[in-house]
């Protein structure tokens, strides 16, 4: 019944293609057009990347933090480590410095020397209040020297928030609205008015201020993703359009190839636009990707127009068998593609599926348009010159096509030694694979920015957030002695393990009001006895500036409150080893029917994020494969023909696989993306070489042997084309900063180059040594949609 319906449907498309050339250029310059306008609404991610569901656990908890204490991450932190900070001017410049930065409407408020409060009991009162720890301006170096001695020695409470007493580094904290936090306006904020404020004071001063926290990191890792979005595009260009005139050494079959694939551009753009998608990391590569898929869509077309020009003669004979003999096989070729692609919408990632809807919808879009645009361009032009159909006749290409059948001819043992060996050796690889959750671990290492995170590590103990949510079941439940105890107990946990930092919670505060009630004698900086406690307590709650400073430690209602630390880079095993004592000490500390006691903040998010990218991209992958299987199915209804196509194209994942773990590689977000992606386009070759191999058997009357060998020498030629053009166009995402774009355009080109030798050495061999077995009618019958037209055969 289908073959049936699909008989003579590309000749007809050929003609409907051909006779309505000049209405379907109209159309498409339209749609064009239309896919332009629509680039006004493109923007760039202002948020956090969030890996897990809304629906999840994990996420829940977070959000409900949110809730409770607002945005964690909207603080930008400013330091300088070195000693001609403290003489006057700069000291002055300094304190005006945060003064400039607070008069900004974005910022919410600024903690700095310039505004630093002291706790002091006000003994006639008995109430505590707060007192500026600089007045006015300084002017003189013993000024200085007794205010920076006195809060080096006498204020715990400030130590490792506003300076490193070791290092005698200080540091600003910039606290913006959180309204504006995950907005453009932040964007706006930091890279025109904060970076010019800080470099006036680095020109006037001629010290180097460094700048962090996750405001500003996610700003100018934001800033480096746009950057390189032209870069990737030109580059994209620039390297396809060079191979491709090398193969072709035509100016004009060149320029039409770039012209189809900048118009895929455009169309990329507009889709992103139109559905007003957010460009991440990811979403920034589909544009280059859409010019490395497209030119070997190109490549099939203008060779196939070319080899009927050189046979023949007629140019309307000639473009009409490219339409129709080429269609259906750069179709399928293409779905089996935008699969790979397609397979991310099953993942509960936004971030996933928005990229793998607009890549699928792209790739058949960049399809239909080299369809359309090739032949009817060239319908318009002179037949191509001799000297133009001189690479059909290239003496190293028949030379590299000889080897190959010389490699299958005589060394098929061979073959299958080396590709159990490699095998053997990628799984020993497997095995060493370590999963990554580092949230910077991609950034680019060269920008300054992210030395600034490794500057603020070694001074500060890091600027990813982690959150312990204390919640004691009962309103005011917080100040109670016996809650403050266990708190104490925690924070000393956090203080044993290196990766993080002090933790600041009201238990600080607590302390700092027992110290400033011995009228700020440093070894007071502990929590009150039971005894010490109610007269403290009772100070305390006289104190209007108290209040307002546990407004940031503990809810309105006095019954949750939050001990917050900050986490070094660290590998993931020993983030996991570092979560699991904290979850083990929190059991023993906090009693579960009288707390519940939660870990969350951003370090966390995007571990669990991570681990649960990997299960989803891993089901991913299997869906791929299983989607790819049913349509060699479909095509060969023969289940040794299933095994035979997708081992050639499973052995270069799994080595590419053992490489990573060889060579050190994490799974992470960005290599994860590697398998599908390399799979769904290594199965185009399987599919061209295949499909001309049955067309083969059936010309040569089911001869095995001299079937795969023409399959070999008819497909090798094209094959080798597309695999080179793809290797070098994923290699141009080696010229990224950041290290995940890094390793997925490497892994990828590796995999295809890996998948192009796979197809045309031991799937041939597979072909020949399984002979017996597979060749046959009933194994190789023809299936309800051909994939080649009867011209071919």
């Amino acid at each position: 019944m289908v073959a049936k319906l699909t008989k003579g449907f590309w000749p007809k498309t050929a003609n409907i293609i051909l006779r309505n050339r000049i209405l379907i250029l109209l159309l498409i310059t339209g749609f064009t057009i239309f896919m332009a306008m629509q680039w006004q609404h493109m923007r760039f991610s202002s948020s956090q990347t969030n890996l897990l569901p809304d629906d999840h656990p994990v996420n829940q908890q977070y959000q409900e933090f949110l809730k409770k204490f607002g945005e964690e991450g909207n603080a930008v932190v400013f330091a300088i480590r070195d000693s001609a900070l403290f003489s006057v001017e700069n000291f002055n410049r300094w304190n005006k410095l945060s003064k400039q930065l607070g008069a900004f409407p974005e910022v919410e408020f600024v903690v700095s020397t310039d505004n630093l409060q002291e706790l002091i009991k006000d003994n006639e009162k008995q109430e505590f209040k707060m007192r500026p720890l600089i007045s006015g301006e300084l002017t003189s170096q013993k000024q200085i020297d007794s205010i920076t001695d006195h809060l080096f020695q006498n204020l715990p409470f400030y130590e490792n928030l506003i300076f490193n007493k070791e290092s005698r580094t200080l540091r600003t904290i910039v606290y913006l609205d959180k309204d504006i936090v995950n907005t453009t306006v932040r964007k706006d904020f930091i890279l025109q008015d904060l970076n010019t404020v800080v470099k006036n004071f680095e020109k006037e001063t001629g010290l180097d201020v460094h700048i962090s926290g996750m405001p500003y990191v996610r700003t100018m890792n934001s800033q480096n993703i746009i950057d390189e979005i032209g870069k990737f595009i030109l580059a994209a260009l620039g390297v396809t359009s060079l191979i491709f005139f090398f193969f072709f050494r035509s100016i004009r079959a060149t320029f039409i190839s770039m012209c189809v694939v900048i118009i895929g551009v455009m169309w990329a753009f507009g889709l992103l636009g139109l559905l007003q998608y957010e460009i991440t990391v990811l979403t920034a590569l589909i544009p280059p990707l859409i010019i490395v898929i497209g030119i070997p869509n190109c490549i099939f077309l203008i060779n196939k127009y070319q080899q009927e020009v050189k046979k023949h003669g007629n140019q309307a004979l000639s473009l009409q068998r490219v339409i129709s003999k080429i269609g259906n096989a750069t179709l399928m070729t293409n779905i089996t593609t935008a699969s790979g692609f397609a397979t991310f919408i099953i993942t509960d990632s936004k971030l996933l599926k928005e990229f793998g809807i607009v890549a699928s919808i792209n790739i058949i879009g960049i399809f239909i348009l080299s369809l359309l645009i090739i032949p009817i361009v060239y319908s318009f032009m002179s037949l191509p010159k001799t000297k133009h159909l001189k690479h059909l006749n290239k003496k190293w290409i028949d030379a590299f096509v000889s080897w190959m059948e010389r490699i299958v001819r005589h060394r098929r043992i061979t073959v299958y030694i080396v590709s159990i060996a490699l095998l053997v050796l990628s799984i020993i690889g497997i095995y060493q694979i370590k999963i990554s959750g580092s949230p910077i671990e991609d950034m680019p290492k060269n920008a300054e920015f992210f030395h600034d995170i490794r500057f603020f590590e070694k001074e500060f103990k890091g600027i990813m957030p982690v959150e312990i949510v204390v919640d004691t079941k009962n309103p005011k439940g917080v100040l109670k002695p016996v809650t403050l105890k266990r708190m104490n107990q925690l924070s000393e946990v956090i203080d044993e393990i290196p990766e993080l930092s002090s933790p600041v919670s009201v238990v600080n505060l607590v302390k700092y009001s027992k110290q400033a009630f011995y009228n700020g004698i440093p070894k007071y900086y502990q929590l009150p006895t039971s005894q010490e406690n109610t007269f403290i307590m009772d100070v305390a709650r006289k104190s209007t500036d108290n209040s307002d400073l546990l407004d940031t430690f503990v809810d309105s209602t006095g019954q949750t409150a939050r001990i917050t630390t900050f986490m070094r880079d660290v590998t993931t095993s020993r983030m996991e080893q570092i979560e699991e004592r904290l979850l083990e000490n929190i059991t023993k500390i906090f009693p579960s029917e009288r707390y519940n006691v939660y870990m969350t903040g951003s370090a966390l998010l995007f571990l669990k994020g991570t681990k649960y990218l990997v299960k989803n991209l891993i089901m991913s992958l299997a869906l791929a494969i299983g989607l790819i299987a049913l349509f060699m199915a479909y095509l060969f209804r023969s289940f040794r023909m299933i095994i035979i196509s997708l081992i050639p194209n499973l052995l270069p994942l799994v080595i590419t696989a053992g490489i990573m773990g060889f060579v050190g590689v994490p799974i992470k977000p960005s290599t994860i993306l590697v398998f599908s992606i390399a799979f769904g386009i290594s199965v185009d070759d399987t599919i061209h070489f295949l499909a001309k191999y049955r067309q083969e058997l059936t010309a040569n009357k089911w001869r095995i042997e001299k079937s795969v060998y023409n399959a070999l020498r008819e497909t090798g030629v094209s094959m080798f084309y597309t695999s080179i053009v793809l290797f070098f166009g994923f290699s141009v995402f080696v010229i990224s900063n950041f290290g995940g774009t890094v390793a997925l355009g490497s892994l990828v080109s590796a995999t295809l180059l890996l998948a192009m030798l796979a197809n045309l050495i031991l799937l041939p061999s597979l072909l020949l040594s399984l002979e017996k077995s597979i060749a046959n009618k009933q194994t190789l019958k023809k299936p309800q949609i051909d994939i080649l037209p009867k011209e071919e055969k």
